[in-house]
């Protein structure tokens, strides 16, 4: 995994937010964390900028819901 596919990602989960489909914007928000966590356990290369990428998601509007 590399910053530019985590910011690609980044774009995706605001494009569906701007969508106003929150769930799904939620649901690939919990994907980026999860794989943004298992690239940095498996050795990614710069771990502190993926991560650091992968937290601009917290800048975007959308309702979270927690079950």
């Amino acid at each position: 995994m590399t910053v530019d596919d985590v910011m690609k990602r980044v774009e995706d989960i605001r494009q569906v937010a701007e969508a106003e489909d929150d769930e799904t914007a939620h649901g690939m928000e919990d994907e980026l964390y999860i794989d943004v966590l298992g690239a940095i356990v498996n050795g990614a290369d710069d771990p502190e900028k993926l991560a650091a990428e992968a937290l601009k998601t917290l800048e975007i509007e959308f309702s979270r819901w927690c079950g």
